[in-house]
């Protein structure tokens, strides 16, 4: 690993696994990712290579035009051939399929992950026929899943307190775990705290380097989703946490390549969202068995506690990185309902 920043390490792998996927699919099928460059994400165009490829394989497995031929064999035409019923076929296909004899259980996608799914094949459709490469665009014409609105979980105000409590004293841990808390406890305060008291994804507090942070103005600069730098803000509690973790940082000699790194591994490399996410589950899990926190849900508590306190949406979505606004107010519209509860005693008509 050398020292570009994390959001370019990652955009070159995720580049280098782009093209090592399309390499795989249909020669066609590097024109729709070539055109749809400039405006997504690399995660994204990774996520639709994935999507694509488990559509040409339905196509082979249950289709017979298509059982005798090479993956690489499948043209433009052939897309062109397929009518409605078997895009139809192919969402009933998606709710339980198995094609890699390596994973004998097969896969099982519910109403998100087929609509995501399907969502992936409309975007490639719709760039041939938006191109004039295709006639027909027989993926406009099925409808989506419908979609049932999932609870929002976070963690309640009182939880926060336990959770934050259990990574600075370790209590309930094994001893094994122990045994590692002694050497991470003020790292793990810190990451925690920051995410609870910034709301950024555990992508952001990865990516962070030392020179990200101003201690002076209490602002963290991250790289948000797109490419976008925006410089966060957080409080005396975060401030306090990332003082102690600090100078822990300056004792520590990072594996070369990983010197800018903010927050490092016991390995002395840059910490993984995989660790971050480890960490989240052993912690929380104190606090609520019920609960399935994630970092993602730090992030929806930041997001309830910032708009229970100021009651500007806009403001959320602008610090939370929503590019829509209509994001924040879906995720926290439960909270906008007990806002407009409270106010029905607020204007009196007549005094008593």
């Amino acid at each position: 690993m050398d020292n570009r920043p994390y959001y370019e390490q990652i955009d070159i792998e995720n580049t280098t696994k782009l093209r090592e996927l399309i390499a795989t699919l249909p020669p066609f099928v590097s024109t729709f990712f070539r055109g749809i460059e400039q405006n997504t994400a690399s995660r994204t165009r990774i996520a639709y290579a994935y999507d694509l490829r488990i559509f040409f394989h339905f196509l082979q497995d249950t289709n017979p035009y298509f059982k005798s031929k090479d993956l690489k064999a499948i043209t433009l035409d052939d897309l062109d051939n397929l009518k409605v019923f078997d895009i139809e076929e192919y969402m009933e296909y998606l709710k339980y399929y198995s094609n890699d004899e390596n994973d004998p259980y097969g896969k099982v996608n519910k109403e998100r992950g087929i609509s995501r799914k399907i969502s992936s094949l409309k975007a490639f459709y719709n760039y041939f026929y938006k191109s004039e490469m295709i006639k027909n665009n027989p993926a406009a014409l099925v409808s989506l899943p419908k979609k049932h609105e999932k609870e929002i979980i976070r963690f309640d105000v009182d939880e926060v307190a336990m959770f934050l409590d259990y990574v600075e004293n370790g209590e309930g841990l094994t001893k094994k775990q122990q045994a590692y808390h002694k050497k991470t406890r003020i790292r793990d305060l810190a990451i925690m705290t920051l995410m609870l008291g910034t709301g950024i994804r555990v992508s952001e507090c990865v990516g962070l380097d030392i020179k990200d942070v101003d201690m002076k103005n209490d602002g963290i600069r991250v790289h948000r989703k797109g490419g976008k730098e925006v410089v966060v803000y957080f409080g005396d509690e975060v401030h306090d946490a990332l003082v102690d973790y600090l100078e822990e940082r300056k004792k520590i000699i990072p594996v070369s390549g990983h010197e800018n790194a903010l927050f490092l591994s016991l390995q002395n490399k840059r910490i993984s969202v995989r660790s971050i996410e480890n960490l989240v589950k052993k912690y929380s899990e104190m606090v609520t068995s019920l609960k399935h926190i994630t970092p993602h849900k730090l992030r929806s508590t930041y997001g309830t506690n910032l708009y229970k306190e100021t009651g500007d949406i806009y403001l959320v979505a602008d610090v939370l990185g929503h590019s829509d606004v209509n994001t924040t107010r879906k995720h926290y519209a439960a909270i906008q309902e007990d806002r407009r509860r409270s106010a029905k005693n607020a204007v009196k008509l007549r005094e008593p």
